[in-house]
């Protein structure tokens, strides 16, 4: 079940306010002594991601499906979404696991409760398991978003707490309020550089095509630049996969591809997915001072569209 992006968040004592966490979702599958951890797009992040495996082992049920979100937290507890891609550069950050529903309890599917009575038995399951609990946020929708913004966290979920569990949709009984201006974007070129990387070429789907989005070369080290090459370069094509390329002239803030750049371009299957903060979208329909954040795993890249 997915949130549906708001400008504002509603009010009421029938909603709930959650952090919005920066890792990756994923579900914790418990089966007697069988333990799964699977991200959105279905892939098995088990062994990628043992600690929080270990810890969904002391659950204290037989079986439980848990709905949650994989995140790389300090010892301040603030997450990193780039610490979490990057784990051996940021030994200093934990990979823990938090929980924010319980879907399924030793035989039971609860997808039908409400959600306070889902979130009232995940509490009862977990434990002192180790994996943790995404707490709700006392206050006010406004306070809840001081406190948010306060503390440089990418935003707040809103969630009603009558609501039943919908797989697969955007509902809106789940609606997510931004605070910090980023999105997946789907790679679809890049710019060779003596690093492997020099900058990265990005869009989003809508109906008519993958469209352009931006030409990144914030974000980057040394290392993160190989790294992000060795991912792409068994994907590369000959055809630009881009429908508006190439453009007829610069972009005022240079991150637009003209025919005289486009020879210098690597081309690549646009199947990979890239996690990306901005400032904002111009008049011209491109991201304005965007820095890469890593790549994402646990989404595909056919369901990238234009965040609004």
């Amino acid at each position: 079940m997915s949130a549906r992006i708001v400008t504002s968040l509603p009010e009421g004592d029938e909603w709930s306010y959650e952090v919005k966490l920066d890792g990756y979702r994923a579900l914790v599958i418990k089966d007697g002594e069988r333990i799964q951890l699977r991200s959105r797009t279905g892939k098995d992040l088990t062994r990628t991601y043992q600690p929080v495996a270990t810890a969904a082992s002391r659950l204290r049920r037989a079986q439980a499906v848990l709905d949650g979100e994989i995140v790389a937290i300090d010892a301040s507890g603030r997450p990193s979404f780039q610490a979490l891609q990057h784990r051996t550069a940021h030994r200093d950050y934990t990979i823990v696991f938090y929980a924010f529903d319980l879907l399924h309890e030793d035989g039971t599917d609860l997808k039908d409760l409400p959600l306070a009575t889902r979130r009232e038995r995940l509490t009862q399951v977990l434990g002192d398991s180790g994996i943790l609990l995404s707490i709700e946020l006392p206050g006010t929708p406004q306070e809840v978003i001081d406190a948010v913004s306060g503390l440089g966290l990418e935003g707040v979920i809103a969630k009603r707490r009558s609501s039943r569990y919908t797989p697969g949709e955007r509902h809106s009984s789940w609606v997510k309020l931004k605070l910090d201006r980023q999105q997946e974007f789907v790679i679809g070129g890049y710019r060779p550089g003596p690093y492997g990387i020099d900058a990265l070429l990005v869009g989003y789907h809508d109906d008519g095509g993958l469209r352009f989005a931006a030409k990144i070369t914030a974000g980057f080290t040394p290392h993160l630049r190989r790294e992000v090459f060795v991912q792409l370069k068994g994907h590369h094509v000959r055809r630009c996969p881009f429908i508006d390329l190439p453009h007829t002239k610069a972009s005022r803030w240079g991150g637009g591809v003209t025919i005289e750049q486009m020879p210098d371009m690597q081309w690549v299957d646009p199947a990979l997915v890239a996690q990306v903060r901005f400032v904002e979208w111009t008049s011209e329909g491109h991201l304005r001072h965007a820095a890469f954040l890593g790549l994402r795993a646990d989404k595909p890249a056919r369901a990238v569209r234009r965040e609004t």
